[in-house]
């Protein structure tokens, strides 16, 4: 129903009984403009019961703006039923009210079933939109495409959305700063996405922007409100890195590992500290066989280019290197990249003649005559480029067995040399040996003569135990060990025969393993000393004799006897 009028009545429906009308009436709701500014009250409507003839009829009201809260909003003339607004409503404080009409008879029992009224408040474009934050704040890559969206702003109104009243558009009135172009963003008028417009955003030029932007209701023709958009420029990888210095020349020494060749130092005009700007470097030429590394310094505009083998004078006398600077970040489009050419000259450096091998082994006996010669151990001096002297000199002889000669380095028998020495270990004799070039200062390398001796049969075994006790009746045999210095086949087996004297009283049996020898008397003894000769033979039947001094005691009277007392009791 449109707005009430000053001769609108609404009637109630007519009753099918004398106490109370018995089927519903559904009233259209109608509507009040907000707003209103008076003077109140104003008339609604007239509400009339015609139900019951020549009865006076009393009305009233109850419900939402009568008697609940907001209570007095709506009033009713008891009589005539006219229906008053009393004050200016507000469609976005209370969009609608709910009415009940009620009739009844005056001093008569008959009444109207009750009457409920819709009233709604009609919308009036009374509310200006609203941001829902003031700045905005948005971030767009300086490589950014044509119409890439990058943020929203928004704003809301509080009139009735299903009116042009909230219909908001939004525009952008200002831009700061306005170059390159002051057309650089553009905003989707109903959704509020801003976008870019023109290509040409430079972090390095203008890193900022702030846009005026305005939300307009009725679809941009009626009230309107401002708010800033900021929009911080965010750095691309568009620019590439460049080398301050594009060629160098450097020496280095030779032999040396982790030595730093060069330095290349760079400059990029993206952020500094974003992956745009920090540097990276690879050598793209002249190091097929992998000298050199190239490895990103402190400060990340730097390049550093050290050795990580030795470097060969002798082998190559200058490498030339082609070095490439990219950013840890890709560009974000194509790039012309930066290249540095650095020539490594190698400088020569005095290096110690080189034994070949750096350890020799020769297979010699033992028993070599003195100043025979052993072996001829030479070196060579790497440094050909130079013609140098070289000499030799005994380096470690541990027992003195060796001489060499300085000029040949033939080396000989000094002294009678001994497998069973200290100084052998597993049978090796080992004697390092010096070359000395003539350079001044003069370098010195080192080779090792290793000499494996042949036994020869130049020692005669012995009897380890050299006193012992026996009971003089009653006695086991006697177990004495044998030894060689000698190596097999010079040692054992051995064997053993008693000498002189000795044969009379004492007789031997020689152990399973041919290693010991049993030692037994051959009748009861007198209490005393004995110096019992027994000749031992190896295997080779080089012997010597061993004199064993053996003390018999009459165990029967003995309570005691030592750690290598024999008795049987």
């Amino acid at each position: 129903m449109e707005s009430p009028s000053d001769d609108l009545v609404l009637k109630f429906p007519k009753s099918s009984g004398l106490n109370r009308a018995k089927r519903d009436w559904v009233i259209p709701p109608f509507s009040v403009p907000e707003n209103n500014r008076g003077p109140f009250p104003i008339k609604l409507v007239q509400i009339r019961s015609d139900s019951f003839s020549g009865v006076q009829m009393a009305y009233s009201i109850t419900g939402e703006g009568a008697d609940l809260d907001p209570k007095g909003t709506f009033t009713i003339e008891r009589l005539s039923g006219n229906l008053f607004v009393t004050r200016p409503l507000d469609r976005e404080t209370k969009a609608s009210y709910r009415l009940v009409v009620h009739a009844a008879g005056v001093g008569v029992n008959v009444a109207e079933k009750p009457m409920e009224i819709i009233v709604n408040v009609l919308d009036h474009n009374d509310n200006r939109p609203v941001f829902t934050q003031n700045p905005f704040n948005g971030n767009v890559p300086e490589a950014a495409d044509k119409g890439h969206e990058f943020m929203t702003v928004t704003a809301t109104d509080a009139d009735d959305p299903e009116t042009d009243n909230a219909v908001i558009r939004y525009s952008i009135v200002k831009q700061e700063p306005e170059s390159p172009n002051p057309n650089m963003f553009e905003i989707n008028s109903v959704t509020g996405g801003i976008r870019v417009n023109s290509l040409g955003l430079d972090k390095e030029k203008w890193s900022k922007y702030t846009l005026t932007v305005v939300a307009a209701d009725m679809e941009g023709k009626g009230f309107s409100t401002t708010s800033t958009a900021v929009i911080t420029v965010t750095d691309s990888n568009d620019n590439a890195p460049q080398f301050d210095q594009t060629t160098h020349t450097v020496s280095v020494p030779e032999n040396k590992v982790r030595a730093v060749v060069a330095k290349l130092t760079v400059t990029d005009g993206d952020e500094e500290g974003s992956p745009a700007w920090s540097t990276k470097y690879r050598i793209i030429s002249g190091d097929k066989d992998g000298f050199f590394s190239v490895s990103t310094g402190p400060s990340q505009l730097e390049g550093i280019i050290t050795t990580v083998k030795p470097l060969d004078f002798e082998k190559n006398k200058q490498y030339i290197l082609s070095v490439i600077v990219e950013n840890d970040e890709p560009f974000v489009r194509s790039l012309a990249t930066s290249t540095a050419t650095v020539t490594v000259n190698v400088e020569d450096v005095n290096e110690p003649p080189e034994f070949n091998p750096k350890q020799k082994i020769i297979y010699k006996p033992e028993d070599s005559p003195v100043d025979s010669e052993l072996v001829t151990y030479t070196a060579t001096d790497p440094d050909i480029v130079k013609s140098q002297k070289i000499r030799y000199k005994i380096g470690n002889d541990p027992d003195g067995w060796l001489s060499v000669n300085q000029d040949t380095g033939m080396i000989k028998v000094r002294k009678p040399m001994d497998r069973e020495s200290s100084y052998v270990k597993d049978g090796k004799y080992k004697a390092i040996i010096l070359a000395v070039d003539d350079d001044n200062p003069p370098a010195t390398g080192t080779g090792t003569l290793v000499i494996e001796l042949s036994d020869v049969n130049d020692n005669a075994p012995v009897i380890n135990e050299r006193n012992i006790k026996i009971c003089n009746r009653g006695s086991a045999p006697v177990l004495l060990s044998i030894t060689d210095k000698d190596g097999p086949p010079n040692a054992g087996p051995f064997t053993v025969e008693t000498q002189g004297e000795t044969s009379k009283n004492w007789s031997t049996v020689m152990n399973d393993t041919s290693t010991g020898v049993f030692l037994k008397p051959k009748s009861t003894l007198k209490e005393g000393e004995y110096n019992v000769v027994l000749r031992v033979f190896d295997r080779e039947r080089l012997s010597q004799d061993n004199t064993i001094q053996v003390t018999v005691f009459d165990c029967e009277k003995a309570s005691f006897l030592g750690s290598h007392s024999f008795c049987l009791r």
